[in-house]
């Protein structure tokens, strides 16, 4: 199967990729077919970003070869037209607007409801001070069974000493 897909090249940290027409058994970066455009993610200035031969692309595409992902959405963005370009970028902005807007207002929307619980708080906080001293009470009757559990412990580490003792004193009178 052929696909049309990105090859790595550039330096490390500095990628630069070739579009190539590939069989998809292929390594990412080995053997190609053919060569049909490049893509530079890091082009400044004057340099050119991406170029495609859409002619060439059209024509494997007739004969079965598949696009990867990204390579299909680089050839969406070389068939655009500059003014196409600003109208997508002058759209972003107004999404972005709009969200910010939106922020804002929920920031305004809390900023009221923090300020009525605040108010009902101190109401709120003698009930649960009494709840505390509930439970404080009911600790120490959990506490005294877990005492006297020690207690029934004790004696029973006691009695093998003493019958270690006894038979010392049995084997010292033979």
């Amino acid at each position: 199967m052929v696909t049309i897909r990105l090859s790595r090249a550039g330096a490390k940290k500095r990628p630069y990729y070739h579009i190539t027409v590939t069989d998809s058994r292929k390594p990412r970066d080995g053997r190609f077919i053919e060569r049909v455009g490049f893509f530079n993610p890091i082009a400044q200035g004057k340099d050119v970003r991406l170029s495609i031969d859409h002619e060439r692309v059209d024509y494997w595409v007739g004969t079965g070869a598949t696009l990867s992902e990204r390579v299909e959405s680089l050839i969406k963005e070389s068939k655009l037209t500059p003014e196409g370009l600003v109208k997508i970028q002058e759209k972003k902005e107004q999404l972005r607007l709009k969200k910010l807007a939106k922020k804002k207002e929920n920031k305004e929307a809390e900023a009221p409801a923090e300020e009525a619980p605040v108010e009902e708080a101190p109401t709120e906080e003698a009930p649960t001070e009494e709840a505390p001293a509930e439970e404080a009470a009911e600790a120490p009757v959990e506490e005294a069974p877990a005492e006297e559990v020690p207690v029934e412990e004790a004696p029973v580490e006691e009695a093998p000493t003493e019958e270690v003792a006894e038979e010392s004193e049995k084997k010292e009178d033979k």
